[in-house]
């Protein structure tokens, strides 16, 4: 009972701060300039994983600039959130989180590309489009989840390929990281923040909640150019070196 009170009252601070963030993406972001919008959004995000009792370890170097194409495994939805506290970047993400609530005007605020994996046509359109952007902008940093979906934190599901060939013809280098959600006290692998199989938006931020302190941890790569590598044999690279990082940690 006492721990459903506690997170009754941070779900209840939670949403308030989402409601704060949301009257500042409409009412700032529209005249502030990019440097403005990712130091506000990084101390959001870093606010939101301590409301969350979410520590934030990390290991490695982020990136501070681009061009470069951000490759990550997949657990959660807070995945984003914590890839914004630790760097400036912008999402490749499904076409289904844009019409969210809530979530949908974060996602569409921060500049997120939205791709409909189950179509071939608009997976080359947004594989052109990153390209674009990789080319144009020299400080953008793309983040992709290429397994395409969530797991549960223990392996790695296979990376899908064709978001690397977005790299390839830009000439941009690819880095990769891996994220863990642990137990904070113990340091064992936690399935608190999952949302896989039946997993609810809400129920899995309600687990949360009401889940001992946790941490997160994001191991980063060093960042590498193709080297030749089509995009299969980038993506299999990427993967492996994933799943290493992860296998050093556990």
């Amino acid at each position: 009972m006492t721990r459903n009170f506690f997170a009754i009252i941070r779900l209840t601070r939670v949403g308030l701060h989402l409601i704060r963030g949301l009257w500042i993406v409409n009412r700032h972001f529209p005249k502030w300039h990019p440097h403005q919008k990712s130091e506000r959004i990084q101390a959001w995000a870093r606010s939101s994983l301590a409301l969350l009792r979410i520590d934030l370890e990390v290991h490695g170097s982020p990136p501070t600039k681009g061009p470069l194409l951000l490759v990550a495994n997949h657990v959660s939805w807070l995945d984003i959130v914590v890839l914004l506290a630790s760097c400036p970047c912008r999402f490749v993400s499904k076409s289904e989180i844009g019409q969210w609530p809530v979530v949908g005007t974060f996602t569409r605020a921060l500049d997120t590309l939205f791709i409909t994996r189950s179509s071939r046509r608009d997976t080359l359109r947004v594989v052109h489009q990153m390209a674009e952007k990789l080319h144009a902008d020299s400080g953008m940093v793309l983040a992709i989840f290429p397994e395409g979906t969530t797991s549960n934190g223990l392996q790695v599901l296979p990376f899908h390929a064709n978001l690397f060939q977005a790299a390839i013809s830009a000439n941009a280098p690819v880095q990769t990281v891996a994220l863990r959600f642990e137990d904070a006290a113990s340091g064992q692998h936690s399935l608190a923040a999952c949302y896989i199989d039946d997993d609810t938006f809400l129920g899995s931020m309600w687990r949360t909640l009401t889940a001992p302190q946790q941490r997160v941890v994001l191991s980063f790569g060093l960042s590498q150019h193709g080297a030749g590598r089509n995009r299969q044999a980038w993506a299999a690279d990427a993967h492996a070196e994933v799943t290493g990082m992860l296998r050093a940690r556990a």
